[in-house]
Parts: C-alpha cells; sequence; structure tokens
C-alpha cells in the first residue's frame, strides 16, 4: 500500500467553514488525511507504521495552492471534443468574416464533405436573420452546418437544407421551427428541435464510433489541462453511451468520471414519452450493474423547456422588445406525467430552463413531483436561469432544488444581443446569482461547454467580478452579485459534486474520498482575481495519479 504526503501548500478542502490545511495523503487513489503536516503525518503512520521508516512519499509543494479537482456540473462533451475541430466562430463580428473564417476551414480541410461551424453570435449578422444565401455565396454546393453558440440553433445553406430533405412541405418539429421566407420556402436556420431532429440527428448518423471516442478524447485532454476532474454530461445520446463504454473497456476506465442524463424531447404521445423514461431508467440499471459503474454513471433525464434569449425562443413573462414571444417547448399538461414516472423511477430530473416563465414552468413540474411522490431525499436541478423571478427563487430554496448556473453565459463579450432582445428593465435583471445564494438555494457552477469556453479558471474569473474573460476591458455586468473566492470555489467542486450525486466520492479533500486534486500557480483566494486570467493549472490529479502537468 502506497502513500504519498503531500506538504507545503495552502490546501482548498472546500469544506464549509474550513480554513486552508497546510497537507493531506493519498493512499490507494484515495485522500487518507488532511491538515498540518505533523496530523497528516501521524494520520498516516497510524495506517501504515512509522513514516519515517516505511518508504511513505513526500512531495514538497513549494507554497502552491491546491484544490479539489474542478467538476463541470454542465457540459456536452462529445459535442465539445467535435467541436474543438470545427470553424471557430464566437470573435466573428460580421458575415464576412464568417465567410473568411469557413473558406479557411475549407482550405485546412480539403477532404471534408462537409464544412463545419461552430459558436456563430446572432449579433454578427446584421438582420439578425441568417440565410442560406449568405453561405451559398462561398459554397453553393457544399453543406454548410454552422451552430449557434448557444447550441439552439442550426444555420445552413441550400446544399445541407437539400441534404436534410427540407423544403416547402417539410412540417416544423414539436418545439421547433424551419425559417421560412413570405412563400413557405426554408431560408436556412433551423431553431429549437428543428436543429437538433433534422441535423444533428443527420450528422451523427454520418459518425462512426470511432469518431465519437475521437471527440471525446479531445475533450477529455482539453478539460484535464484545465483542472477539471469530473463532468455531469446534460445530452447523452445513444452513439455516446456506446462509446463511452467502449473506452472503458479499451482502456479499462476513463480519464475521468463521467455522470449524464439523457434528453427528453416531446413527441406529442404520452405513451411514447413515458417508454422513454423506461428506457432510461433501464439504462441507468444496466450500466449500474457493469463493471464500467465506477467511471460512468446515467444520473437522470434532461427535459428541455425553452430556448435562448438571444435567439427570442426562451419563454418569457412578457413579450421581447420586437413584440415576439414563444410557447414552452414542453407544456405543463404534456410534461406532468412524464416528470412524473421519471422521479417515481429514482432519475434526477433537470430541467433547461432560461426564460422567467419557463423556470416558473419548471419549478412547478419538480414541486408536483415531490409532493405527488414518495417523501424521500431529491437532488433535481433547473439548468441556466438567466430570467428568473425572486418568487422562484424564494421557492426553490424551500424545495431544495438545485441552481446550476453557467458564468461563463453572462460575459459581457456575449450579452450586446442578449440585453438588445430584451429591450426593457429585464437587460439589467438576469443572472442574479446573489439572490440564490441570500434564499439557500444549492448552486453548481459549470461551462455548458461547447457554448462556451471550457476553461475553469476564465469561468472562475467570471464568478468573481462579472467581467469579461474574452475581452477584458469590457464594463462588468452587475459585479455587486459576484461570488467570494471562497463560494465560487465551493460551487464547482463541492456544489458540483453534490449536484451530480457525485458527494460520496469527489469533490472535497476529505479522507476517504477520491484523490482528485489540482494544483495552482496563484492562490485565488488572495490574488486579484484578473490573475486567473493568466493562471495556468499545473498539474491535474485523478484517483492520486498525475494526468496533466502544465509544461
Amino acid at each position: 500500500m502506497s502513500t504519498t504526503i503531500y506538504r507545503n501548500g495552502t490546501v482548498f478542502t472546500a469544506e464549509t467553514g474550513s480554513s486552508p490545511a497546510e497537507a493531506f495523503a493519498v493512499t490507494e487513489g484515495l485522500f487518507a488525511a488532511v491538515g498540518s503536516l505533523t496530523d497528516v503525518r501521524a494520520a498516516v503512520g497510524a495506517v501504515t507504521g512509522d513514516p519515517e521508516t516505511n518508504g511513505v512519499a513526500e512531495i514538497d509543494l513549494d507554497g502552491a495552492f491546491v484544490a479539489p479537482g474542478i467538476i463541470d456540473s454542465h457540459t456536452h462533451l462529445t459535442m465539445f471534443g467535435e467541436a474543438l475541430g470545427k470553424a471557430q466562430l464566437r470573435d466573428c463580428t460580421s458575415v464576412a468574416e464568417i465567410q473568411e473564417r469557413l473558406l479557411a476551414w475549407h482550405e485546412a480541410h480539403p477532404d471534408a464533405p462537409r464544412v463545419l461551424g461552430v459558436s456563430w453570435m446572432f449579433d454578427a449578422i446584421e438582420s439578425g436573420r441568417p440565410t442560406a444565401a449568405m453561405l451559398d455565396e462561398i459554397f453553393p454546393d457544399t453543406p454548410v452546418y454552422l451552430d449557434a453558440n448557444d447550441l439552439h440553433s442550426v444555420w445552413t445553406n441550400t446544399a445541407g437544407l437539400a441534404e436534410l430533405g427540407i423544403d416547402r412541405n417539410t412540417p416544423n418539429p414539436i418545439g421547433g421551427e424551419i425559417a421560412r421566407d413570405a412563400d413557405g420556402n426554408a431560408t436556412g436556420m433551423l431553431y429549437e428541435t428543428a436543429g437538433t431532429q433534422f441535423a444533428w440527428d443527420f450528422l451523427s448518423r454520418a459518425r462512426t464510433q470511432d469518431d465519437t471516442v475521437r471527440f471525446l478524447e479531445h475533450a477529455f485532454a482539453a478539460y484535464l489541462e484545465s483542472g477539471v476532474t469530473g463532468v455531469t454530461d446534460m445530452a447523452l445520446s445513444e452513439a455516446d453511451v456506446d462509446a463511452i463504454r467502449a473506452l472503458i473497456a479499451r482502456d479499462g476506465r476513463l480519464p475521468f468520471p463521467i455522470t449524464g442524463h439523457r434528453i427528453l424531447e416531446p413527441t406529442g404521445d404520452t405513451a411514447q414519452d413515458l417508454a422513454a423514461v423506461a428506457q432510461v431508467a433501464a439504462l441507468r440499471d444496466l450500466v449500474a450493474a457493469s463493471e464500467d459503474a465506477r467511471w460512468f454513471r446515467i444520473a437522470g433525464v434532461k427535459f428541455i423547456m425553452d430556448g435562448v434569449i438571444d435567439a427570442c425562443t426562451a419563454t418569457m413573462r412578457a413579450p421581447y422588445a420586437d413584440g415576439s414571444n414563444c410557447d414552452p417547448i414542453w407544456s405543463a399538461e404534456s410534461i406532468r406525467p412524464v416528470a412524473e414516472a421519471a422521479d417515481a423511477a429514482g432519475l434526477q430530473i433537470a430541467m433547461h430552463a432560461i426564460g422567467d416563465r419557463t423556470s416558473e414552468l419548471a419549478l412547478d413540474t419538480i414541486e408536483h413531483c415531490i409532493r405527488a411522490g414518495e417523501l424521500r431525499p431529491r437532488r433535481h436541478r433547473i439548468e441556466h436561469l438567466e430570467s428568473v423571478t425572486d418568487a422562484t427563487i424564494e421557492r426553490m430554496g424551500e424545495l431544495g432544488v438545485t441552481a446550476s448556473l453557467q458564468p461563463v453565459h453572462s460575459d459581457p463579450a456575449v450579452l450586446a444581443n442578449w440585453k438588445a432582445v430584451l429591450g426593457d428593465e429585464r437587460q439589467e435583471q438576469g443572472f442574479p446569482w446573489h439572490k440564490f445564494r441570500q434564499a439557500g438555494v444549492p448552486v453548481t457552477l459549470g461551462t455548458d461547454a461547447p457554448t462556451a469556453p471550457h476553461q475553469a479558471l476564465a469561468n472562475l474569473f467570471i464568478a468573481l467580478t462579472g467581467g469579461s474573460a474574452i475581452t477584458p476591458t469590457l464594463p462588468a455586468y452587475h459585479p455587486e452579485r459576484a461570488f467570494s473566492a471562497e463560494e465560487a470555489l465551493t460551487a464547482l467542486t463541492a456544489g458540483s459534486a453534490y449536484a451530480g450525486e457525485m458527494d460520496q466520492t469527489s469533490g472535497r479533500i476529505r479522507p476517504g474520498l477520491h484523490a482528485n486534486f489540482i494544483v495552482l500557480d496563484i492562490d485565488p483566494l488572495t490574488v486579484e482575481p484578473s490573475a486567473l486570467l493568466e493562471a495556468k493549472v499545473q498539474r491535474t490529479f485523478v484517483l492520486g495519479e498525475e494526468r496533466h502537468r502544465a509544461a
């Protein structure tokens, strides 16, 4: 049994009310002790004998800051890994710039049958209405598929529409829209479920399992470099599940553990929706009974209740600046029996709810499940909550429903269009992080990669300041609502472990938990937050094994 003591550090344990420790010990992949060096040596000696004579290793941290490994509580692992290889469009500010970026990508990938891009912003298009014609100018014959920054819309060209089989007679799917001109012809934008059910489903069928495994490997590497040692994936497909299990079969492990949710989209047929719940519960049980369970777990289901504010597809209590609004993707009547079945099956419910009306509906649904079901602990959660009423926040606190927040979505560099489409006092009322804390709502922080940058320290910077990690010179968005360093670090670690139902194994530096931890080159508790923008994760450990070391 091997033991290593790490000493002379500033060790943030994520234990409530605890001061940083100076040392900790790792034995066989688990934390064995934490505290003063004297106490840690004594504890290790009690387990393994005299630490001076039994070969226990000691590593001097030279004063470095140590924290539990970050857990990204809301991500899309395969999509993120794939996005790393697509044309990156987030910083493009015009159609011409987008076209230039796509041409450069195509030149670098001359054999690719399609042009793939990601993270374009609506305010890069002067009219706010992207069209196939804009892409046809440079690719009249090659299909183009561009995921919006929020991953809730797909912009395609005429060749793409043809490849997908979309014409004037193609009906809108439930919860989605095919943009059309006055004559009923598709114009190139696929909103919400139109994007997922047409473009995403088509492209997923074109991938092999080797492709999906490769995307996962890219995502794992990028996350480990960022200090992430666990994730909750919010959109596991069947192909994702198969590829994850294939990775475990090949390597005997994953680089870090994954817990995940399957998305349920409304079909218009309650029996079919209930059957989908049963399928997820069966998959959960299958994985839990397998050797894969140490690294992979199906936690529950995710309901996408609305879209996003930028596209005016999030459901609001009052209309947008242009007078528009939209209905929820799931109605109150259609979701209630499905959510109740998921709750009864012991599945964790996650609700994507961005608009203030949708967050009310999401919480109403969760409250119904709690009131109607048996008395037991639950960890249901609502994702995003960008516009939310005080009453909803107070009820979340009373019910113990977790707020899953993504500071990177409030980066001032991406808020111009978000504010413009709201157009009134609501543009200054978004992302009320402080109110969740005041109401005692459990909080977890993630990135929703690839809808936003995945880097954990950039996410932490925004959480601490309300400032921009993309364009740091921009004014902060309501910095008075920001987290303290202790609050944010706890939400990124212990809070994410709690939300992902991983807190029995990870999230803190505590004896008996998995030895997942990171070493930073700064102390976030004491430095100016701006230092986080240049900071590096020096080392990342999973189960006591070094999985990343900075060059």
